[in-house]
């Protein structure tokens, strides 16, 4: 392997996600138009987990792809910014990815998802290649273009985290190459009303995997082959729950620079990770303000009890 380059590298879709925050409970469908606030901003997991990473001041390099447009510019603006490697940014001829989120004033969160050529897109293997082998830490999100960059992650003996989102009935054939090269794992329980049954099916098939589900306002779940299945409740902040969108991409940027890059313990980096994303949820429709490593070490600092309570 190269000299490293980086700390890690980000696989996956980066668009402009539009929020919608509905004002009622529920929308009115039997109306032509709805009172709402609109915001456009930098999103999608890709987004979230690139610049959380730059956040914490990790040195991240993406791989995926933008459209050559407006959308496109800003994403690539966004990244200089934050100091991320866009070097294997290419472009999707179908245009930047984009994501519709309806976000309720109880949390609630609908997503609306555009992927643009994510299917067919076919990335440059030679620059992904030597971007991949300048890291010790690849996160694959799951868009099906990263397919083949799998085997090279095992082959360079890459830590390989993977995030296959919203599970609704058993790990899928779309889902099932990025489970199996797995060594880090993530979920979300949002249409499982308890994880517990999937997360020892998937250590059963994988016993040296490391499993982590995201529960929303329930806290998360940890599980390893040795340690069984371990629950966490949520932190607890001042701050209010204000959109829960990037709470799951913070739960692993928090886990994985605590765990794979800080050394942290497996338990200890499941409560920063946890951190993390409840700090995503203070944030209103943007990308830009996500937590940095001094309020991360001062909320880890403060936590007491069976949550993490800021005196």
């Amino acid at each position: 392997m190269n000299n490293e380059r980086f700390d890690v590298v980000v696989v996956g879709n980066v668009g402009i996600d539009t929020n919608v925050y509905v004002q009622g409970e529920e929308i009115n469908f039997a109306l032509e138009s709805n009172f709402t606030e609109n915001i456009d901003y930098v999103g999608q997991a890709g987004g979230y987990t690139s610049r959380g990473f730059a956040q914490l001041r990790k040195r991240a390099a993406f791989i995926g792809y933008v459209g050559a447009d407006n959308g496109g510019r800003l994403i690539r603006e966004e990244f200089a910014q934050d100091g991320i490697d866009t070097t294997a940014m290419f472009v999707d001829p179908l245009g930047t990815s984009r994501s519709v989120n309806f976000i309720y004033p109880d949390g609630r969160r609908r997503n609306f998802y555009d992927g643009k050529g994510h299917m067919q897109l076919q990335p440059d293997i030679g620059i992904c290649r030597d971007i991949l082998s300048s890291t010790k830490l690849v996160h694959f999100h799951i868009p099906n273009w990263a397919r083949p960059l799998l085997p090279i992650a095992k082959e360079l003996n890459l830590t390989i985290a993977c995030d296959i989102q919203d599970v609704v009935a058993g790990i899928d054939e779309y889902r099932k190459d990025f489970v199996d090269f797995a060594d880090i794992l993530f979920l979300s329980a949002t249409n499982q009303a308890d994880p517990k049954a999937l997360m020892e099916g998937l250590l059963r098939a994988h016993p040296r995997q490391i499993v982590i589900t995201g529960m929303g306002e329930k806290g998360c779940a940890l599980g390893t082959s040795r340690g069984g299945i371990r629950f966490f409740p949520p932190p607890d902040m001042e701050k209010s729950v204000i959109d829960t969108t990037g709470a799951g991409d913070g739960l692993t940027v928090g886990f994985l620079s605590s765990f794979v890059l800080d050394n942290y313990s497996v338990g200890d980096a499941v409560e920063r990770g946890q951190l993390v994303a409840r700090h995503a949820c203070t944030l209103k429709a943007t990308s830009s303000n996500l937590i940095t490593p001094e309020e991360l070490e001062f909320y880890f600092g403060g936590r007491s009890g069976k949550g993490f309570r800021v005196e």
